[in-house]
């Protein structure tokens, strides 16, 4: 599976987040997960380190309340957003592609499963009439499984592409030369087919 975030955003991320309002760990954690409707949930070990950094280079803070440990945007990190401004709308599109690269995974995995139970389920029923239950029953063709794989592998292929693009984009590096490569190798790819 690729990245969620590519390299930085996470941190940059979790700014926006905290810009909102100060927030404990675990909380960072669950709005981070509701962003990605629970397709994605970043690991303590992730968003932990982060702050952490976050705290040291001054753009958030940390006070106690209770047993909890809250985290709050600093004057430094709004500055640091105001400064990125055009970077975080890149991120947001970012958090959007992996929701729907992620989603399209679940989809996927949940429609196989589903086919595969109404098999086992049709097999089960039909082996009391002299059918075993080993019997294919309702299978799909090659040809759809194909398919679902094609179609993953251009969502994967697009989410890669369309971040590797905007990091040339944001580092000057995105030429109309690039533009058109990409259209004619694509173009070229798919008559081949």
């Amino acid at each position: 599976m690729s990245p969620v975030f590519a390299h930085g955003h996470l941190r940059l991320y979790l700014l926006v987040l905290l810009a909102d309002h100060p927030m404990h760990g675990y909380e960072v954690i669950q709005a981070l997960g509701d962003r990605f409707g629970g397709t994605y949930v970043p690991s303590a070990g992730t968003v932990y380190p982060r702050l952490a950094k976050l705290e040291e280079e001054g753009l958030v803070s940390k006070s106690a309340d209770g047993r909890k440990t809250v985290y709050a945007i600093t004057d430094a990190g709004r500055a640091e957003l105001d400064a990125r401004a055009d970077e975080i709308a890149e991120v947001e599109n970012g958090v959007n592609d992996s929701v729907k690269s992620l989603a399209d995974g679940v989809r996927a995995s949940v429609g196989e499963a589903m086919r595969s139970l109404r098999a086992d389920l049709a097999a089960s029923a039909q082996a009391p009439r002299g059918r075993t239950a080993d019997e294919p029953v309702d299978v799909p063709s090659e040809g759809a499984r194909a398919l679902r794989e094609v179609e993953m592998a251009l969502s994967s292929f697009r989410q890669q592409v369309r971040a590797d693009l905007r990091r040339r984009a944001t580092r000057g590096t995105l030429t109309a030369d690039t533009v058109t490569r990409l259209r004619d190798g694509l173009e070229a790819l798919r008559r081949s087919l």
